[in-house]
């Protein structure tokens, strides 16, 4: 037989659980987040894409179209050419795009077949800092060239 001490028990309700839950979330990725700089250096990017293109790069043939100064990281304009003639025998297999400081270098890779008559995309990507963007295009043949261009990303356009 249970003795009655006075004390009241407070039994957890769904929302007190749900509570509890959430704030250790946040205390899983607020830790992520508090472990140091994690941006990507340019030798690391470069081995990025070494393990992506699995071979040496040489440079030429790639154009990068990005604005000197971007007064909002979060949406830069990009656009990479290749100066490739697109014929079934010599076209652009894949364009990847790396940024050397941003968390993660992988920005974004397309896959081109020679039925697009030219070797251009276009797209945006965010950006958190001033950096350089790299453009590697693999061609047909296996042969993979790159391009590289820097990017001042400002506050507000205010320098930074």
């Amino acid at each position: 037989m249970l003795e009655d001490t006075g004390e009241k028990r407070r039994v957890l309700g769904r929302r007190d659980i749900l509570k509890a839950a959430g704030v250790g979330v946040m205390a899983i990725a607020g830790g992520g987040l508090a472990s140091g700089s994690a941006f990507a250096t340019p030798e690391s990017t470069a081995e990025a894409l070494k393990k992506i293109i699995g071979t040496a790069a040489k440079a030429g043939k790639v154009t990068i179209k990005l604005p000197e100064i971007a007064e909002n990281g979060r949406t830069v304009p990009i656009t990479v050419s290749v100066d490739s003639p697109m014929t079934s025998g010599d076209y652009v297999k894949t364009i990847i795009v790396m940024a050397e400081g941003n968390p993660n270098p992988e920005v974004v890779n397309f896959n081109l077949t020679p039925a697009l008559g030219k070797a251009e995309i276009s797209t945006r990507m965010r950006l958190g800092k001033t950096q350089n963007v790299v453009a590697a295009a693999v061609m047909s043949d296996g042969s993979v060239y790159t391009g590289k261009k820097q990017v001042k990303v400002t506050i507000g356009g205010c320098g930074g």
